[in-house]
């Protein structure tokens, strides 16, 4: 690689050859040619390492880790070897379109900040259907971290960032790396610190760009619950919350990880929270009791009618597929 690319691709993986060339081949296959790709290979992987060797492209960078770190590790690893202005991450389970890259470049250089962060919306395919997210785009003045975190309905949120979706300049990444250690929320995080610095906005392609994989046969962070984690990560980032946004978070988020523990203690010790320290709506309290009165597996359905009532005029484009 010689010629300076205009963006830096930065992929984790770890022990997933397959999904890690299928999300390369994503990446490589964008109708802006002008990037690389860095795959970071989170500790000594032979078979990944050999899956990449195959793909041939010499924008293809590869950077084996001596250890494993974990993904934001490996992530601001990327960040630190890209050579592009701008810098889009990609989880190595996750696929682009083909214009993607294309599209979010228009956005930053349309943009009247220094630093735009780049989102946009995203299809979200299980075996069940394909559901087009976020539902809705931040309305002009709302808090973003209202945007992201408060429920209109019981059973879904209308915000959303994910980690595949953004694309910013590669001074933004390296002055706010991602959180080493922190198991989930981790674009949510990123993004609410992210946006604290000068210059900084976020903007959506209002279509969607990327292809999230998801409820196959794997290991997924996002199925973890490590309520107590994160109810600390909470608490020690209260300033990047409106009360509002940290209420909604409590009874929402937090209140979904510990719920399987049935403990009426922490059940009331998270209400507490959001009230103390946040400010709750009826949706807020409704959630909360919802989420520890009906099972998991009760509440998942009644969200897929929900959200499959509210998606029908929202059917994922040709080229998604």
């Amino acid at each position: 690689m010689s010629a300076k690319p205009d963006v830096s691709v930065v992929i984790p993986t770890c022990n997933r050859p397959d999904l890690a060339v299928r999300a390369v081949r994503s990446a490589l296959g964008q109708t802006h040619q002008n990037l690389e790709v860095i795959v970071v290979v989170d500790g000594p992987d032979e078979a990944t390492t050999a899956a990449l060797d195959e793909v041939g492209d010499p924008r293809l960078n590869v950077i084996v880790l001596p250890e494993r770190g974990k993904a934001p590790n490996a992530r601001n690893t990327g960040a630190r070897n890209a050579r592009g202005r701008w810098t889009a991450m990609l989880d190595d389970d996750d696929e682009w379109l083909p214009t993607k890259v294309a599209r979010q470049l228009e956005l930053a250089e349309a943009a009247e900040v220094e630093s735009p962060v780049v989102a946009c919306r995203m299809i979200s395919r299980t075996p069940r259907a394909d559901n087009i997210m976020p539902r809705r785009l931040p309305e002009p003045g709302e808090p973003i971290s209202e945007y992201l975190v408060v429920r209109r309905g019981l059973f879904y949120g209308d915000g959303f960032v994910q980690t595949s979706c953004i694309m910013a300049p590669t001074a933004l990444w390296l002055k706010v790396p991602f959180t080493v250690g922190l198991r989930r929320q981790q674009e949510l995080d990123w993004t609410l610190r992210a946006l604290r610095e000068p210059g900084t906005q976020l903007i959506y392609a209002d279509e969607p760009l990327v292809l999230w994989h998801q409820d196959e046969n794997r290991e997924r962070i996002s199925l973890e619950n490590p309520w107590e984690e994160q109810l600390a990560w909470l608490r020690s980032s209260r300033e990047l919350f409106t009360p509002r946004a940290y209420a909604a978070f409590t009874l929402s988020v937090l209140s979904s990880m510990a719920a399987s523990t049935r403990d009426g203690k922490l059940f009331r010790e998270l209400l507490a929270e959001a009230r103390e320290h946040g400010r709750p709506g009826t949706v807020d309290y409704l959630t909360h009791m919802q989420i520890w009165a009906l099972p998991p597996s009760v509440r998942h359905r009644l969200r897929d009618v929900v959200i499959g009532r509210g998606s029908k005029n929202q059917q994922p484009r040709p080229d998604a597929d």
